[in-house]
């Protein structure tokens, strides 16, 4: 998933290099979300119905494709066609998920999906620290070229030590994802969790999608470099999921998630009112960071527990939710920075945070009470 994010802190570079304005480059990274959604609704029945490995691996293979092409962009537009197509394959990671929660213990089911949530976000997070120091000192192309040279070693790693997971259905394609309109309608833990989680991602989106834009400005002219090292802000919070996982467990989601997304809320407010001092930005980012991936565990140990047999359809119902809000925010963010500036931004996540914080603490206790 890291491939998702390289294209954050370098949005300042791009303005230069494509000679593009900050309006238009938002675009990049709102693609890329929207590729990211649209290829987990599409390729979700796939993990039900095939060897998810061999799934993986074919992903693996077609995103060295897109971001090499990423790399070439000459212009906008082509980038944006290449990183919706990072978007589209990078969807691979998701299916790591759904085979975490097959194997593990139902007792331990948050504890597992939590740790290996952990490792999905380090990257995600710890790729802006990557992006926003290569850029500092490279040209941005280096970084799209690097992320396919890292694809090409996972391959060859997944080659190895990925085990066979046998599909857990025979129906067809199209059956299965027709069935996702079902799950949505059957379960309405699945609903609530998808849109609470999908405004959680509307500001999550809408905050790393301007940062670097953000820091550049004045008064703090902030280089690249900077805005990537906040991934190490945001990482101290991914580092937080499994013992969400394991409170998740042990008392229920609801409590983990009326935290997390006060929390959020509370985070952005600061933000939105201090949004030149770094101390508070750095503060709010670990906090921000710690509640929205909270949440997202919580969400997860919900929706897994309604059918076992529909984990990966289940899954993208809930990450596609995620990601059509965070190209909602980053489209949202960019066009707000053009007038209101960072504050205004960190002001519009904590509105839709809030609203969030209205769905979490609104779950019904029977959903709460099936997941326990």
């Amino acid at each position: 998933m890291a491939g998702l994010y390289y294209n954050q802190p370098m949005l300042g570079a791009l303005v230069t290099s494509l000679h593009t304005t900050p309006a238009r480059v938002g675009l990049v990274p709102t693609a890329t979300q929207l590729g990211y959604a649209a290829g987990i609704v599409l390729f979700a029945p796939l993990g039900d119905r095939l060897d998810r490995r061999r799934v993986i691996l074919v992903k693996a293979a077609l995103l060295t494709v897109a971001l090499l092409v990423a790399s070439c962009a000459s212009n906008i537009a082509w980038l944006t066609g290449a990183s919706l197509g990072v978007g589209v394959f990078a969807t691979m990671a998701q299916d790591l998920v759904p085979a975490a929660a097959t194997v593990a213990e139902p007792a331990a089911r948050g504890k597992t999906v939590g740790t290996v949530m952990t490792g999905l976000l380090l990257g995600i997070l710890l790729s802006r620290v990557v992006s926003g120091a290569m850029t500092a000192y490279l040209p941005w192309r280096a970084v799209y070229f690097g992320a396919a040279a890292t694809m090409v070693l996972f391959v060859a790693l997944a080659v190895r030590v990925l085990p066979p997971f046998p599909p857990s259905v025979s129906a067809s394609y199209l059956s299965l994802l027709a069935s996702m309109g079902g799950l949505v309608r059957d379960f309405p833990s699945l609903r609530r969790a998808a849109l609470t989680q999908g405004m959680l991602s509307v500001a999550f989106s809408g905050f790393w999608s301007t940062l670097a834009l953000g820091l550049a400005a004045p008064p703090l002219r902030l280089s690249s470099l900077v805005a990537g090292s906040f991934g190490i802000a945001g990482a101290a919070g991914a580092l937080a999921a499994p013992v969400a996982g394991a409170f998740a467990d042990r008392r229920g989601p609801k409590a983990v998630i009326v935290f997390g997304t006060a929390l959020t809320v509370a985070a952005f407010a600061a933000m939105s009112i201090f949004p030149g001092s770094i101390l508070c930005l750095v503060a709010g980012t670990i906090l921000f960071d710690l509640g929205v991936q909270s949440c997202l565990i919580a969400h997860q140990t919900v929706v897994y527990a309604e059918d076992p047999s529909a984990r990966s359809r289940l899954n993208a119902v809930l990450v596609s939710s995620m990601f059509l809000g965070m190209s909602t925010g980053a489209l949202a963010a960019s066009r707000i920075f053009s007038f209101a500036g960072f504050g205004g931004v960190c002001a519009f996540c904590a509105a839709a945070s809030g609203v969030a914080l209205f769905l979490g603490a609104c779950r019904p206790r029977s959903v709460v009470a099936r997941c326990r």
